[in-house]
């Protein structure tokens, strides 16, 4: 097993969750007296799994097409745009 993968998929993926729009939301749901917190737990543990497995799917698929470098360079200016526009947006 590539431990070092595992660990850094980890690591990027735990930091960029923290303080994220889902977390916030899983808390409001999870802020509601009437509702099971395990249910909160279970349905956004479900989501984040499903969406993380449609990443690995695509990710798996248009790396056959694009090679991993421009992967990079468009993940990586995809990040710079949403966080220049988080800054400018009002």
């Amino acid at each position: 097993m590539n431990w070092q993968a595992l660990s850094t998929v980890f690591v990027t993926v735990f930091l960029a969750e923290i303080g994220d729009k889902t977390q916030l939301a899983t808390m409001l749901f999870s802020a509601k007296g009437d509702v099971s917190k395990w249910l909160v737990f279970a349905g956004s543990a479900a989501a984040l799994v499903l969406a993380a497995g449609i990443g690995v799917l695509v990710g798996g698929q248009l790396e056959k097409l694009i090679s991993p470098q421009t992967l990079k360079l468009v993940a990586g200016l995809g990040f710079i745009g949403v966080g220049v526009w988080t800054l400018v947006a009002r």
